[in-house]
């Protein structure tokens, strides 16, 4: 996948792991399958903004803390 992919991966388990919210506690609170989740994390995945604002929800943050800063 893209490096971005795997950049926002990076910031999605960040972010995550800071609220220490596992991938299965994720899923349930997003409602997105735990397998897709794990390959969000690994940058395996290109999501949809549908997605980004259900994971921002999900994590009680604004969907821009989830987007990897621009070099």
């Amino acid at each position: 996948m893209s490096e971005l992919s795997k950049r926002f991966g990076e910031k999605i388990r960040s972010v995550r792991t800071a609220k220490g919210i596992s991938q299965d506690k994720l899923a349930v609170k997003s409602q997105i399958d735990r397998s897709y989740i794990g390959r969000i994390d690994r940058g395996e995945v290109n999501i949809t903004m549908d997605k980004l604002y259900i994971l921002a929800a999900a994590l009680e943050c604004k969907p821009q803390d989830l987007l990897p800063e621009m070099d």
